[in-house]
């Protein structure tokens, strides 16, 4: 529902695109807030109870969001949906890096990341016609469904976390903390790329729905197209993963950058649901190739006792993105027409590609965190049963807007 939360606001309730960027900025503000303080319980309470926190608290404020009607309370309850929703996200992301051996790790990224868009390609059609005949419908759907993921960790996920060992303990070193994070130069740099990188892919949660509807769109039209995403995905993930597993990902996510860009750039040019969903084929390519290979490189350079803070900072950099994006989106789409942003787009993929470029010069295959080095893994590395980790949003996110 996040997904049509700009089409709800405007169609339903008849909110100005300004009013609708402000309250989905307020849910990305809630992320910010959810993923450093997720981060951290990730680490020390452990990656099964945040996650089940994390989800059931999820369920309730999305089935409450679906009941308010005063402009103040939606946006107070998408602030908590915000930081209910996102929480999930450093500790599923934090148990995967535990549990896969790093050699692994790109695939299992993106197997998640398959099986995540595995719903989103259903859920977006469903819920396109779901909402033309009840939003409330679709915030109680995805509540029910949050609810039940929340059930099935509980019942099925054992806890991850890594615990120290004598030696490490008798060496009484430093606790890996929010500071050690901002210290560490390269892994912030690359927490600004992610930053640039999902301003750009929310555009096709925040800018397009609006651009789609001030043209006259209907929702349906939209859902159809932000199918071809997830449907793409789901068909296209696994083989392309195993084309590009063992290449350079300085090349990929420098090509994934562009391909982001200039794919949203095209979106100007899109006057037709068909030619709308072109442009959906050429960034989903980018997402492809982007997410598994970012998401792997942020836990390569993680050190083991500090895997939730350093995916909670990865995190926020799309928390943050969520609450700009929708800003951004509004303001250009009213204020300049939906042809400046798309310009704006293809700049960033631009300036994004330069900096992977620039920043991943000389990162040797294998290179870790300075913090510690990455240690053997604590299970056994069944990269099947990561399919098995629901996340309760499509992670462009990583991971995308949080549902």
């Amino acid at each position: 529902m996040a997904t049509f939360m700009t089409l709800y606001l405007t169609l339903e309730r008849g909110y100005s695109a300004s009013f609708v960027g402000l309250v989905v900025a307020l849910h990305g503000l809630g992320g910010v807030v959810s993923s450093l303080v997720a981060g951290v319980l990730t680490d020390r309470l452990g990656r099964r109870p945040t996650l089940m926190a994390a989800q059931a608290s999820t369920a309730f404020s999305v089935a409450l969001l679906g009941f308010m009607e005063h402009p103040a309370a939606i946006a107070a309850v998408a602030l908590l949906v915000g930081m209910t929703s996102n929480a999930s996200r450093p500790a599923v992301q934090a148990m995967m890096a535990d549990i896969v051996r790093p050699e692994d790790r790109v695939r299992a990224f993106a197997l998640n990341y398959w099986a995540i868009n595995l719903g989103f390609a259903i859920s977006s059609v469903v819920a396109g016609f779901v909402a033309e005949y009840s939003y409330l419908a679709g915030f109680l759907g995805e509540a029910a469904l949050t609810l039940v993921c929340a059930v099935l960790v509980y019942l099925k996920l054992p806890e991850s976390r890594p615990e120290k060992t004598a030696a490490e303990k008798a060496a009484a070193e430093p606790e890996v903390g929010l500071g050690t994070v901002l210290r560490d130069g390269r892994f912030m740099g690359v927490v600004g790329l992610s930053f640039l990188i999902s301003l750009i892919f929310m555009q096709g949660s925040f800018g397009l729905p609006l651009a789609m509807g001030a043209a006259g769109f209907s929702t349906t039209d939209y859902g159809l197209v932000a199918a071809v995403n997830g449907v793409l995905i789901v068909l296209l993930q696994i083989p392309v993963t195993r084309f590009i597993e063992h290449r350079d990902p300085q090349k990929l996510l420098v090509i994934s950058a562009l391909l982001a860009g200039y794919g949203f750039g095209l979106t100007a040019f899109g006057g037709s649901v068909w030619s709308l969903a072109l442009t959906v084929c050429v960034w989903t390519l980018a997402e492809i190739v982007n997410s598994p290979t970012q998401m792997g490189l942020v836990a390569q350079l993680s050190p083991l006792h500090g895997r939730g803070r350093y995916q909670g900072m990865y995190t926020m950099s799309w928390a943050v993105a969520s609450l700009i994006a929708p800003l951004m989106a509004g303001f250009a789409i009213e204020h300049f027409g939906a042809g400046w942003l798309w310009g704006a787009t293809a700049v960033l993929g631009t300036v994004a590609a330069a900096g992977y470029w620039l920043l991943m010069r000389g990162l040797p295959q294998g290179e870790s965190s300075p913090v510690e080095p990455v240690a053997e893994p604590v299970a056994e590395p069944v990269v099947e049963e990561i399919v098995e980790v629901a996340a309760p949003a499509k992670a462009t996110d990583p991971v995308a807007p949080a549902a």
